[in-house]
């Protein structure tokens, strides 16, 4: 089972694109909305939807991937359930960068805060990263300099910051998924 996580953007057709994209390595593609204007409840809202898929699911080996906000999510929704993570160009820091986007973006900051102390050292290896060395909305390198000493970091050279194809990356995803 994959669970997909959509970024700031939720009704983005390219949401469906990648889920079309993710069904050639699973079947079973789970897409899971949230609001992405109120973080605590997004959070709150999430952990409860995908320990729900997880425990619904005989997949003994699901996979939690995310594109931008949704990317922030995974990470931190796959590490509390106990489950990889795939992210692709994820938001790290959307107390700054949704700052005028959102009613409360004081709350991500809060969370980080509550979120299990050095929770990246505690989930090394269980999250894949891809960037975009294209990324028009943030400076990748600065992602690639925080998460480098946790995970794997994979760079695309075509891709935007929405990640339309991923599809060149689906392999990769699978064989993390299985291992």
């Amino acid at each position: 089972m994959i669970i997909y996580l959509h970024g700031f953007d939720s009704t983005s057709p390219g949401n469906h694109e990648k889920i079309l994209q993710l069904q050639f390595i699973d079947d079973d593609v789970r897409f899971v909305n949230y609001s992405t204007l109120h973080p605590k409840h997004d959070m709150q809202h999430l952990l409860k939807e995908v320990q729900k898929l997880i425990d619904q699911s005989d997949d003994p080996q699901p996979i939690i991937c995310g594109v931008g906000l949704g990317g922030y999510w995974s990470e931190r929704i796959g590490f509390l359930c106990g489950i990889k993570q795939a992210i692709f160009n994820p938001n790290l820091h959307p107390e700054r960068t949704m700052e005028g986007r959102i009613n409360r973006p004081e709350e991500y900051a809060d969370i980080a805060t509550k979120c299990v102390a050095e929770f990246r050292a505690k989930n090394r290896g269980s999250c894949l990263v891809f960037l975009s060395n294209n990324d028009e909305v943030f400076d990748n390198q600065l992602s690639a300099d925080e998460l480098a000493d946790y995970y794997e970091i994979i760079w695309d050279e075509n891709e935007s910051h929405k990640f339309k194809k991923i599809s060149h990356h689906l392999q990769r995803v699978k064989a993390f998924k299985n291992s």
